[in-house]
């Protein structure tokens, strides 16, 4: 008898800790390289969600805290994205598409040229850019960034129109009025 209540117990542990380990791993947004994004989605593809951001960008910041950090975006980005930081003026030099992108010295700073590519050479922080990619690398559609910041509810709305496809073939103001936002509608 006490064998068996030990092994229930046992096993209650054992699901309590499998379960907060899955809690846990959603309390967070799964940030991955560039490369690590790029790999996954060759496997199994997901469009791919970069933050590029800079060390000195208070708006940046403002948006890892608040939107970025926000339960239903954390959960939304994690079953649907692969998401990247990418800092733009990072030295780290990243193989994309055949191609090695650098950091560029610009008078005291200098910019990285995936970001000015992705971004088009409109460096402006934080910018989130939405890509889609196939298993040979070859972008799908254009790089589609979406500049400055964002709180939780917009960001929310953006996710769902790109995860959705909407961008295809809906205009933005047409998918807004059909979406439904996980938020309540309170300040």
């Amino acid at each position: 008898m006490n064998l068996i209540i030990d092994m229930r117990f046992q096993l209650s542990v054992i699901c309590m800790l499998v379960l907060s380990q899955s809690l846990w791993a959603q309390d967070k947004i799964e940030w991955l390289s560039f490369e690590e994004a790029i790999t996954k989605s060759k496997k199994e593809p997901r469009k791919i969600l970069i933050d590029v951001y800079t060390d000195w960008c208070g708006w940046c910041k403002k948006m890892d805290r608040s939107t970025f950090s926000d339960p239903s975006i954390v959960k939304y980005v994690n079953e649907n994205y692969y998401a990247v930081k990418l800092n733009a003026e990072s030295r780290k030099a990243i193989q994309f598409q055949g191609s090695t992108y650098n950091f560029a010295q610009q008078g005291r700073r200098g910019y990285h040229e995936l970001a000015a590519t992705l971004l088009d050479g409109k460096m402006s922080f934080p910018t989130t850019v939405f890509i889609i990619v196939d298993k040979k690398e070859q972008l799908l559609s254009q790089p589609f960034p979406v500049p400055g910041f964002q709180d939780k509810k917009t960001m929310h709305l953006i996710l769902s129109f790109i995860e959705e496809g909407a961008f295809e073939n809906v205009t933005f103001d047409d998918f807004k009025k059909k979406y439904t936002s996980p938020y309540l509608k309170s300040k």
